[in-house]
């Protein structure tokens, strides 16, 4: 459903409820501005948005370029580094 500031203003306690079935495209000035919507709604989509952890990340990482980290460090085994000092990867010494 999508209604213009006025009436949103006019009419506010009636959109909130039917913010509950669906949501409410808010227009201001010609073009879409807001969105009346649920609770539930917004609950689930800040779920969806949450940040993962540092660690959840790593993981992800890990899982993703497997192959690839294990072949710079097979590489890095085999013919050494470039400059003293350096790591293969983060988290080897």
């Amino acid at each position: 459903m999508q209604v213009t500031a006025t009436q949103a203003k006019n009419r506010f306690g009636y959109f909130c409820a039917k913010a509950k079935s669906e949501p409410v495209f808010i227009e201001k000035d010609g073009r879409l501005d807001s969105v009346i919507m649920s609770f539930d709604t917004f609950q689930t989509l800040k779920a969806a948005q949450a940040p993962a952890s540092l660690e959840q990340r790593k993981r992800e990482f890990q899982e993703k370029y497997k192959d690839w980290i294990d072949a710079q460090n097979a590489h890095h085994e085999a013919h050494g580094l470039w400059c003293d000092g350096l790591v293969a990867w983060p988290g080897e010494a």
